[in-house]
């Protein structure tokens, strides 16, 4: 679904992305390891198009996207979610999600004042969209909250269920688990998983957790120093004794 050919992202002298040739297979979850400042972020940044990298390609579905906008890339089926939340925080939890699809005929000035008829049509179609979604995330209770009053877990599954209001070809998630109770980690990663088998979605997280990685992904890509370090099942990137060096540390190495 997604393949970088020696992408390069440079600031300045810095090689925060240096040489990256990777592929997230379709339908799978990928799992984006590393310490602190091994680039991962940047990659991210680079494949979703928030950044324009300095050298090399990026391809999503086979097709060419080195160098599109992250408003393009949305348009084309490819989603980011952060780290830190980006909810509208005085909106609903309803009503955040009824933001996400594009092209709605109210956004015109002229459908709004003289095809009001079609505009509240499609408002019904995107509202019975949004209450479905709330419903699969099992949060059918916070339709009317304003985004801004949810807990960390809850805003992060408020970017999940905006994700899911276009149908993506791929989601990069930034540590979903990041700063989430236990209880409502389970909700999110069943969703994960939900979307993943019942509905083919692709994934490729950033995420310090390894239980959480070994739990949800496929495969494991590791990176240290802007570059891929190595590649496996998650119990196969602990036991690589660069891995260990790089990042884990001995006490995880198994005997």
């Amino acid at each position: 679904m997604i393949r970088t050919d020696g992408l390069h992202m440079h600031f300045g002298g810095i090689r925060a992305v240096n040489g990256v040739s990777l592929e997230i297979p379709r339908g799978r979850i990928t799992g984006l390891i590393g310490p602190n400042g091994a680039g991962k972020t940047t990659l991210f940044n680079v494949v979703a198009g928030h950044h324009k990298p300095t050298a090399g390609r990026v391809y999503l579905d086979g097709e060419d996207v080195t160098g599109l906008t992250a408003h393009e890339l949305f348009a084309r089926g490819l989603l980011r979610t952060f780290q830190i939340a980006h909810e509208f925080s005085t909106l609903t939890v309803r009503e955040n999600l009824m933001m996400v699809p594009g092209g709605q005929p109210g956004e015109r000035l002229w459908n709004a004042w003289f095809r009001i008829g079609r505009v509240q049509a499609r408002e019904r179609d995107i509202q019975r969209q949004a209450d479905q979604v709330l419903d699969f995330l099992q949060i059918t209770h916070m339709a009317h909250q304003l985004a801004g009053n949810l807990s960390g877990g809850q805003k992060k599954l408020l970017e999940l269920g905006r994700t899911m209001m276009i149908n993506p070809k791929v989601v990069f998630l930034d540590e979903v688990g990041a700063g989430v109770n236990r209880t409502l980690l389970k909700t999110v990663t069943t969703a994960i998983q939900r979307l993943n088998r019942e509905r083919g979605y692709t994934f490729c997280m950033i995420e310090h957790d390894m239980n959480l990685i070994g739990q949800l992904c496929d495969s494991v890509v590791v990176m240290a120093e802007g570059k891929v370090l190595c590649q496996g099942s998650a119990a196969q990137v602990q036991r690589d004794q660069r891995v260990v060096e790089a990042y884990l540390g001995k006490s995880l190495i198994h005997p």
